[in-house]
C-alpha cells in the first residue's frame, strides 16, 4: 500500500488540528470516566472457562447462593493435650461455635456433623471445619465479602473457645494477607527506582521533557478509548476483567514505539502493525472460550484505537512540539551511519553471529520450557510468608492435614439420588482424603444435596489434577456411581440443555444445568462436580485445549494482513518472531515462578494468555517498524518503558500481581532481545524521513 494514503490522513489531521485535539481530549476525559464507571460490566469471576466444572459451579451458586467456585474458609482449632477432640462435647462445641461465628446463610461442615476423621489432625488435638460464608459469589465483591468474613469468624471463635488455639485460613485469607502486608522498604525503593527510571529513559530517548510526555498521552487516550469499546461489547457477550490489565500496558508500549518512529515509516508501520495485531486478536475472539474471546476483543480494541491515534493525534503533537522549539519528538538515535552516507539514510547493522545465536538459543529454550507450564492458582504456601492466615495454614499442616483441604470439591447431587452413596463412591477415589454428605438443611435444597470432597493434594499439582479427573470419572452418570454409559464429558455436556426446565416437585427453581422434567424425580439429571478445585482443570481443558487451533488461526490472520503491506518473507519472519516471543514469555514464567525460588508450583491460568497476546502484538509492531526503516533503538526504549512501568506498579508481596507484571516485563525484554539479535536488516540503505513541519 502507498505511503501517500497515510500521509493524506496525517495532513487532514493537521489541517483540523483543533478538532483533533478536542476529540481526543474528550476520549481521554469522558472516555476515561466512562471506562471506570463501566468496569462493572466485565465478568469479575476470573473463572469463566465455560467447562463442565464452571457450569456445575453456576448451578450450585444459583441454588445455594455460596460456595462453588469460591474456596471456603478453614477454621482450625488446636485443643490442649488432655482434650478428646472426638468426644461429642468437644466436637459439638467446636461445630456450634463455628456455626454461630459464621453468621446467617453460611454452610459449615466438620467432624461433629459427619463423623469423618478426615476432619481431625494426626496429632489428636487439632480439628478443622470448612466454612462457606453466606455472601460469597465468585466476583470481586463476593471475594471481598469472604475475606471480611474471615476476620469475623476468627474473632468469634477465639471468643467462644478461649481454651483452644484458633486460627482461620484459606485461599482468600492468604491472598488478602499478602495484600494487607504491602511492599516492604526494599520493594518500595525498587518501585520508586523503576518510576524514576521510566521518566529518565523517556527524557533521554526523546531529548526533552515535553517530548517524553507525548507517548504517555497517546497511551492514555488509547487505553480510555479501547476500554470503552471493550465495555460496549461486554453488553452483548461475556468479557473477563482480565482485559483491564492487558489494555493499558499494551497501549503504553505501542505508543512509545510509534512515537519513536520518524513520520514517514511511522504511518505505514503503525497501520501495518495495528492491522496485523488486530487481525490476530480478532481470530482469537472467534473461539468459544471466554478468556480467549476477552483477550482477543481487548487486543483488537487497542490496535484499532492506537492506530487511529497514531494517524491523527501523533502528527498534531509533533507539529506542536516543533513549533514550540522543542527537540525532535522522534529523537531516538537512528543508529550507525557510515561515512559518506547522507543523514537521511540509515544503514542497518547486521547482528553478530555469536550473540545472535545465543539470543536465539535462549528464546528457543524458554519456548521449550513453556511446554512444561502448569496452569492453576499458586500453591497455598507460596501466597504469603506470614500473617494470621499463614499461621492457620502452618498449624493445619503441622497437624498432618494436607493442603488440599483449602480447595475442596462440591458435588451437586440431584433429587432421587442417595447423597450418602455418592459420598461413599467418592471416598474410594485415590487421592481423596474424605467425602461427606452433610444432612443439615443448608446442604440440601429443592430436592438436591451437596457432597463435600476434600482431596489430599491441591488441584494445581499433578496429583491433585489426577484426583479431580478420577473423581469426575467415578461419578459420571445420572446416579453418581459411574454406571451410565459413555464418559463423563458426555454426561456433563448434557447439562447445558434444558437449563431452565424445572419439574413441578422442585418449587419452580431454575436448575441452570440440571435436567429435571416435570413428573420425574430428577434421577435423569447428572451428578455435577464443582467447587474451587475444578476451575484449574476446566481452564486447561476448555481454554488451553483450544490453543492448538487458536494460535495457528491468529498467526495466519496476521500473516495475511502483513503480506498486503510487505513481502511474504518479511511477513513470515514477523509472525514467527511474535509466536516465539509469546512462547518464550510463557516459558520465562515457568522458569521464574513454577521452578524458581518462589516455587508457586503453577502459574495463574489467565496470566500466560494475557502476557502472550501482549508479547505477540508488541513483537509484530517492532518487526514491522524495523522493516519500514524505523530507528533500531525504538524497540529497546519501548521495551524498557513497558517493563519499568509494570514493575513500578506491581512490585510487592501479592503473588498473582507479581506473576502478571513480571510476565509483562519479561515479554517486553525478550522481544527487545529478539529485535536486537535476531532481526534481519534491510539489504541496502533505507531512507528515514527526518521530522520537520514540511515533511509532516
Amino acid at each position: 500500500m502507498s505511503t501517500e494514503r497515510f500521509r493524506s490522513v496525517e495532513e487532514f489531521a493537521l489541517r483540523r488540528r483543533v478538532a483533533v485535539v478536542v476529540v481526543w481530549s474528550l476520549v481521554l476525559l469522558l472516555g476515561g470516566a466512562a471506562a471506570v464507571a463501566g468496569l462493572g460490566r466485565l465478568d469479575q469471576s476470573f473463572t469463566a472457562s465455560g467447562g463442565p466444572g464452571h457450569r456445575a459451579n453456576q448451578a450450585i451458586q444459583e441454588r445455594y447462593g455460596n460456595g462453588a467456585a469460591v474456596a471456603p474458609l478453614v477454621a482450625v482449632a488446636t485443643w490442649p493435650a488432655a482434650a478428646d477432640v472426638r468426644a461429642p462435647g468437644t466436637a459439638g462445641r467446636f461445630a456450634s461455635a463455628v456455626g454461630r461465628a459464621a453468621g446467617p446463610g453460611a454452610r459449615t461442615v466438620s467432624y461433629a456433623g459427619t463423623g469423618d476423621e478426615g476432619f481431625l489432625g494426626a496429632d489428636g488435638r487439632t480439628v478443622y471445619a470448612l466454612v462457606y460464608p453466606g455472601a460469597g459469589k465468585p466476583d470481586l465483591a463476593g471475594l471481598t465479602a469472604v475475606e471480611e468474613a474471615a476476620g469475623t469468624l476468627r474473632a468469634g471463635l477465639r471468643s467462644a473457645l478461649p481454651e483452644a488455639r484458633v486460627d482461620v485460613t484459606g485461599v482468600l485469607p492468604l491472598t488478602h494477607d499478602s495484600a494487607v502486608a504491602g511492599p516492604g522498604p526494599v520493594a518500595l525503593a525498587a518501585k520508586a527506582a523503576c518510576a524514576l527510571g521510566l521518566l529518565v529513559l523517556l527524557v533521554l530517548a526523546f531529548r526533552s521533557p515535553v517530548g517524553a510526555l507525548a507517548p504517555l498521552l497517546l497511551a492514555g487516550v488509547t487505553s480510555a478509548g479501547a476500554l470503552v469499546l471493550v465495555e460496549a461489547v461486554a453488553g452483548f457477550t461475556e468479557i473477563s476483567f482480565i482485559v483491564v490489565y492487558l489494555v493499558p500496558v499494551t497501549a503504553l508500549v505501542l505508543a512509545v514505539h510509534r512515537w519513536a518512529q520518524p513520520p514517514g515509516p511511522a504511518a505505514r508501520s503503525g497501520v501495518a502493525g495495528g492491522a496485523a495485531g488486530g487481525a490476530a486478536c480478532a481470530a482469537l475472539a472467534l473461539f468459544p472460550a471466554a478468556f480467549l474471546r476477552s483477550v482477543g476483543i481487548a487486543g483488537l480494541a487497542v490496535c484499532a484505537v492506537g492506530t487511529a491515534a497514531s494517524l491523527t493525534l501523533t502528527p498534531v503533537l509533533r507539529s506542536a512540539l516543533l513549533r514550540g522549539g522543542a527537540a525532535r519528538p522522534a529523537a531516538v538515535r537512528v543508529g550507525w551511519r557510515p561515512r559518506g552516507v547522507p543523514a537521511a539514510v540509515r544503514v542497518g547493522r547486521r547482528p553478530r553471529a555469536v550473540p545472535a545465536a545465543l539470543g536465539l538459543a535462549l528464546l528457543v529454550v524458554l519456548a521449550g520450557a513453556a511446554t512444561q507450564l502448569r496452569v492453576g492458582n499458586p500453591e497455598a504456601r507460596a501466597l504469603v510468608a506470614s500473617g494470621p492466615a499463614r499461621d492457620g495454614l502452618d498449624r493445619l499442616t503441622a497437624a498432618g492435614v494436607p493442603t488440599g483441604a483449602l480447595n475442596p470439591l462440591e458435588v451437586l447431587v440431584p433429587g432421587g439420588v442417595d447423597a450418602r452413596a455418592v459420598a461413599a463412591r467418592a471416598a474410594r477415589v485415590p487421592g481423596v482424603l474424605l467425602a461427606a454428605a452433610p444432612t443439615a438443611p443448608d446442604w440440601r435444597r429443592a430436592g438436591s444435596a451437596l457432597v463435600v470432597v476434600v482431596p489430599e493434594e491441591e488441584p494445581m499439582t499433578a496429583a491433585g489434577a489426577a484426583t479431580v479427573t478420577a473423581l469426575r470419572s467415578a461419578l459420571a452418570g445420572p446416579d453418581g456411581t459411574g454406571s451410565a454409559a459413555g464418559h463423563e464429558g458426555a454426561a456433563l455436556d448434557g447439562a447445558k440443555h434444558d437449563s431452565t426446565r424445572a419439574g413441578a416437585g422442585h418449587d419452580g427453581a431454575k436448575h441452570d444445568g440440571l435436567r429435571a422434567d416435570a413428573g420425574h424425580d430428577g434421577t435423569d439429571a447428572p451428578v455435577l462436580v464443582g467447587g474451587s478445585g475444578v476451575v484449574d482443570r476446566d481452564l486447561v481443558d476448555g481454554v488451553y485445549g483450544l490453543l492448538p487451533y487458536a494460535v495457528p488461526a491468529a498467526a495466519l490472520a496476521a500473516f495475511g494482513v502483513l503480506a498486503a503491506f510487505t513481502a511474504a518473507g518479511a511477513a513470515a519472519r514477523a509472525v514467527a518472531g511474535g509466536l516465539l516471543a509469546a512462547a518464550a514469555s510463557a516459558g520465562a514464567l515457568t522458569v521464574l515462578w513454577q521452578w524458581g525460588p518462589a516455587g508457586t508450583g503453577a502459574v495463574t491460568g489467565w496470566v500466560p494468555l494475557v502476557v502472550g497476546v501482549f508479547a505477540f502484538c508488541v513483537s509484530l509492531e517492532r518487526a514491522v517498524a524495523s522493516a519500514a526503516g524505523g530507528p533500531p533503538g525504538a524497540g529497546p526504549v519501548a521495551a524498557g518503558a513497558g517493563a519499568l512501568t509494570v514493575l513500578a506498579v506491581g512490585i510487592g508481596p501479592q503473588v498473582e500481581l507479581a506473576l502478571l507484571v513480571s510476565g509483562f516485563a519479561m515479554a517486553a525484554t525478550l522481544d527487545a532481545l529478539a529485535g536486537r539479535r535476531l532481526a534481519v536488516p534491510p539489504s541496502g540503505p533505507v531512507a528515514v524521513l527526518r521530522s520537520s513541519p514540511r515533511l509532516v
